[in-house]
């Protein structure tokens, strides 16, 4: 493997990525259903060590918000999440995600991921997304809901306007203006850092009563190689089922900018990448990462040109966290907003139009997984199941059909 130096545009896209993945960490790891200050922990190491084994220069590594609510549907019915029993199951579960990345990479079967077809996917990442939005609507709505599921939370926070707190709404709608509206301003435009800054301001100056991200713990990563080993048989199915479904993200970011790197894209050494980053994860004691549709985007576009600006990414977040109590009175209400903003555009409707026009049965699999995973949530990971047999009888449909 070539080794080379890093460029001044591989500084300036590790930095600005950096300032995305704090706000998205915090937001991630709630998502997760872990405590806030896991998620920046989850954007610094594994960052850092994944830029030293992929193939494509522009592939950011860390929290992401499919992985976050696939870890949320295995551990919700295993352990009370935001405990320090989950946390450890968290960390279990992204080294179990790691070690088997690291065996299909070495064992050269990065291609497993092409399994799953992309019509399967599509339904599988468009219910994940629906989801997620359902579940980040009362955060930024400033509604208090009790656990009644994610589309039923959702859907009461959205129908109950006499609930909503007027300034987690303004917060909200403000940090989705900076987000779609600053692109138009310029490509990278810090929308998400312009949010995040102007609602600390806020909310110190008016001492805001909405919620907020509370404490913080300071400081750098303390490393822990105890695991909850007692929990291994009802991990391995949802970390294989992660480790899989996950990896189908890092690998299309790869192959969409693959055109313009200067190293062609390999399935394997990029699962040997986002193995090593979730093994690192997990002794970072964060929860499973994987690849950042919307951080690698930035990076392409801020000038990255080799893998140093995923390591130049990590280490910046790494020196930010002992500062990281600024970011204590942060109102949730733009967390929220941030997820739905990052996510939405995963919902893609005139893709499953698309399908409808060219094959029913390719429509009918990815109509079927994407109700599978509304109706199986929390646990999603039995929507690719359920889609993956509709794939099934879909292949055998064709054969039959194509053998008259």
């Amino acid at each position: 493997m070539e080794i080379t130096s890093p460029t001044t545009g591989d500084f300036v896209a590790g930095i600005s990525v950096a300032l995305l993945a704090l706000p998205q960490g915090l937001a991630y790891a709630e998502l997760a259903g872990v405590p806030a200050q896991y998620g920046l922990y989850a954007a610094a190491l594994p960052c850092l060590l994944a830029a030293l084994f992929a193939s494509s220069p522009y592939l950011q590594t860390g929290p992401v918000a499919v992985t976050a609510l696939l870890t949320f549907g295995a551990l919700q019915g295993v352990a009370e999440p935001q405990t320090s029993e989950y946390v450890e199951l968290a960390a279990l579960l992204a080294l179990f995600v790691g070690i088997i990345r690291l065996a299909f990479g070495i064992l050269r079967l990065g291609k497993i991921a092409n399994l799953l077809s992309d019509y399967l996917i599509l339904g599988f990442t468009s219910g994940a997304a629906i989801l997620i939005v359902f579940s980040q609507l009362p955060k930024a709505l400033g509604v208090e809901t009790s656990n009644g599921g994610v589309i039923r939370s959702g859907f009461n926070a959205l129908i109950h306007p006499a609930q909503w707190h007027g300034l987690a709404i303004l917060f909200s709608i403000g940090t989705i203006l900076f987000m779609f509206g600053g692109r138009r301003v310029h490509r990278l435009f810090p929308g998400v850092l312009v949010a995040v800054v102007a609602g600390i301001l806020i909310s110190w100056g008016i001492n805001y009563s909405g919620s907020v991200v509370g404490e913080l713990e300071g400081g750098f990563i303390t490393f822990d190689f105890a695991f909850e080993w007692s929990s291994t048989s009802q991990l391995i199915f949802p970390a294989f089922v992660i480790a899989v479904v996950g990896f189908a993200e890092p690998a299309s970011i790869a192959r969409t900018f693959e055109p313009e790197g200067k190293a062609s894209w390999n399935s394997d050494r990029e699962m040997i990448s986002q193995g090593v980053a979730n093994m690192a994860s997990a002794i970072s004691q964060a929860f499973p990462v994987g690849g950042s549709f919307g951080r690698s985007a930035l990076n392409h576009f801020a000038g990255a040109t080799t893998t140093w600006s995923g390591a130049i990414t990590g280490a910046s977040v790494l020196l930010a966290l002992p500062f990281t109590f600024l970011l204590e009175s942060l109102p949730s209400s733009i967390l929220g907003a941030t997820v739905i903003g990052a996510v939405v555009r995963l919902i893609r409707p005139k893709d499953f139009y698309n399908l409808l026009q060219n094959s029913y049965g390719d429509a009918a699999v990815g109509f079927g997984t994407l109700i599978a995973t509304l109706v199986t949530a929390p646990r999603i990971e039995r929507g690719i199941l359920i889609g993956l047999f509709f794939s099934l009888l879909n292949s055998y449909s064709q054969r039959a059909n194509a053998s008259h």
